[in-house]
């Protein structure tokens, strides 16, 4: 079971990812709306995996990402982006990003991207 911080602007993502993510065992232990209210639960819930979404409001994913990373080089993250973002999905892996999702994502995709991440 892991720990997951779920970041993303649209509340029935977060909705959505949460009932996957119990499905399957693991936990929602926070939620955010946007980078910098990730950084915020990210330093104060240490969770063992961060679901992240690229396009939000007030900071975007990518430099949530790299903040985080600064802070814990060892954080786990999964990047979650929308179909035609590979510009960006390169970047996120070059800034340290484990693994990613593009949306719609499939569930299975989802659950072995997290098993991978955790595994690693």
């Amino acid at each position: 079971m892991a720990n997951v911080l779920v970041v993303d602007d649209a509340a029935f993502m977060r909705l959505s990812l949460k009932q996957i993510l119990e499905k399957h065992g693991h936990k929602m232990i926070g939620e955010a709306a946007n980078g910098k209210e990730a950084i915020e639960k990210y330093m104060a819930l240490k969770p063992d995996v961060t679901i992240l979404d690229i396009t939000m409001p007030e900071m975007n994913g990518l430099d949530a990402l790299k903040f985080i990373k600064e802070l814990d080089p060892n954080a786990r993250v999964i990047i979650c982006s929308a179909l035609g973002q590979q510009e960006q999905l390169a970047k996120a892996i070059q800034y340290g990003a484990t693994d990613f999702i593009v949306k719609p994502f499939d569930n299975s995709r989802l659950i072995a991207a997290l098993e991978k991440v955790l595994n690693d």
